[in-house]
């Protein structure tokens, strides 16, 4: 299977920052001088162990009120995307609860002990170092009764099962932090009359913190202009590697679709956006622009930025979180259901990540007429979707501060292919039926714009969803 090409210009995907706040109390000293530094280093070879998964702050043991506010206040300082709790031995609940139930970051509790197992050589020193499970679930009440949202993950700590929970709650918690922090850029305008992408702007940054940068198409025109011709043929021979390139793409047009792609990045990056969503009204009717920017949406999702069209930044959003919790994000919508195999065509416009792509087809940059927009002929990349488990997302306003992620797994089919369509597109088989599958996607609220992504991911969105309070529905 061929591999894809590297995008021109990848945006960073930083591996998630944990940090691991141990917590015991002095009452132990006497008992067994030197308890503090030996359960210490316990929370290190944890950590150690668990270094797959992301990179590790480790807090000093917490032993009293006073060290849980500043070991709380340091991992936020350190800026850390999630705090796993490990009880090093029974610790009492109200010595912690202020410092927990204030801090914004997400919380685990990790329900382990230093040793797996129970065995007739132990005294009363291995019974001390492996009592932990009595302090979380102290601990856990007074999150409960807190009303502050926490996961738990119970197992032998160096288990595969335990190391691939913890992966998938800490790149959660990777993911929640990129959406507090994430600006969602909007060029001209969203679709006229297109209800379920509209949002409150406000709720949206106070829930979940994403904010939305309105970018007009003056702003892009002239950047296009601004370019110099060393990007631009950068960025053309860049596509002659990665791409079977359509012959009948003259040169202007592949020079102009190369200054929007440029244009649009460039903007984004200035203005601090990881995700972004054009609307073909907007660019159509501004009257400076000669065609849509289709596959400049294509790399810059594959590239790692959220994108949607029609101006959804719901879309954009999901798709942005999509890439910082599994990687590689598509943009699509359900176009049409075939019944004989149980299957839903996706597609759209011409926009999709070509990450996606099988691998045993070429990725083709074509010539490729369309009328919407009222535009000359946009370049654009055509692949088809890689066969194989696929998960869809949608994520939907329920008004105010609630929001809904619509969730499906299925496959990708090793569909024949529609020699008309020349767009990005897959069959998608839901592992419900299509007819269960949209009935409760309708009855959820499911949007009309969605991620895809390869690989069964529903846990991976669910985590996301029990850290950020989204409410979560599988269909």
């Amino acid at each position: 299977m061929a591999t894809p090409p590297v995008p021109p210009r990848p945006l960073p995907a930083p591996r998630p920052r944990i940090g691991l706040l141990g917590i015991m109390q002095p009452l132990y000293d006497a008992m067994l001088p030197g308890i503090t530094d030996h359960q210490a280093e316990y929370a290190h070879r944890v950590a150690r162990h668990l270094s797959d998964t992301a990179d590790w702050t480790v807090a000093p043991p917490v032993r009293g009120r006073e060290d849980a506010e500043r070991a709380v206040r340091d991992l936020e300082n350190a800026g850390v995307d999630g705090v796993l709790v490990v009880m090093l031995t029974y610790g009492p609940s109200l010595r912690v609860t202020g410092a927990l139930t204030r801090t914004r970051l997400p919380l685990a509790l990790a329900n382990i002990q230093p040793d797996p197992s129970v065995t007739a050589e132990w005294d009363m020193a291995d019974m001390t170092y492996n009592q932990g499970i009595h302090g979380a679930q102290d601990t856990a009440n007074a999150l409960v009764r807190a009303e502050r949202r926490f996961d738990v993950i119970t197992g032998d700590w160096q288990s595969p099962g335990f190391a691939e929970r913890i992966d998938r709650w800490a790149r959660a918690a990777r993911a929640a932090t990129a959406l507090r922090g994430l600006r969602v850029g909007v060029f001209g305008y969203p679709m006229n009359g297109m209800g379920d992408a509209r949002v409150d702007e406000t709720a949206l940054l106070r829930a979940l913190g994403p904010e939305i940068e309105v970018i007009a198409p003056g702003a892009l025109h002239r950047a296009t202009l601004d370019l110099g011709e060393k990007e631009v043929a950068e960025l053309l021979a860049w596509e002659d590697e990665a791409f079977e390139v359509d012959p009948r793409l003259s040169a202007k047009e592949r020079d102009d679709h190369a200054r929007m792609q440029l244009g649009i990045e460039r903007l984004l990056t200035e203005r601090g956006c990881h995700a972004y969503s054009t609307h073909f009204d907007a660019i159509g009717e501004d009257g400076r622009f000669d065609r849509l920017p289709m596959a400049a949406a294509s790399t810059l999702m594959a590239q790692g930025y959220g994108f949607a069209g029609e101006g959804d930044v719901l879309a954009a959003t999901v798709v942005r979180a999509g890439h910082v919790l599994a990687g590689d994000a598509h943009f699509t919508e359900m176009y049409a259901m075939d019944f004989p195999s149980d299957s839903i065509l996706m597609s759209h416009m011409g926009e999709g990540n070509w990450r996606i792509a099988r691998g045993d087809e070429p990725l083709r940059l074509i010539k490729r007429p369309l009328d919407i927009g009222g535009l000359a002929d946009p370049p654009t990349v055509l692949f088809r979707y890689r066969p194989g488990p696929a998960t869809l997302a949608s994520l939907v306003a329920l008004g105010g501060e609630r929001f809904r992620l619509v969730v499906s797994e299925g496959e990708v089919l090793d569909a024949p292919p529609l020699p008309s369509l020349e767009m990005p597109y897959g069959q998608y088989r839901p592992d419900t039926g299509v007819r269960d599958c949209t009935e409760g996607w309708l009855r959820a609220g499911g949007t009309h714009h969605m991620a895809l992504h390869t690989g069964h991911r529903a846990a991976d969105w669910r985590a996301l969803c029990d850290i950020t309070g989204i409410e979560y529905v599988r269909v």
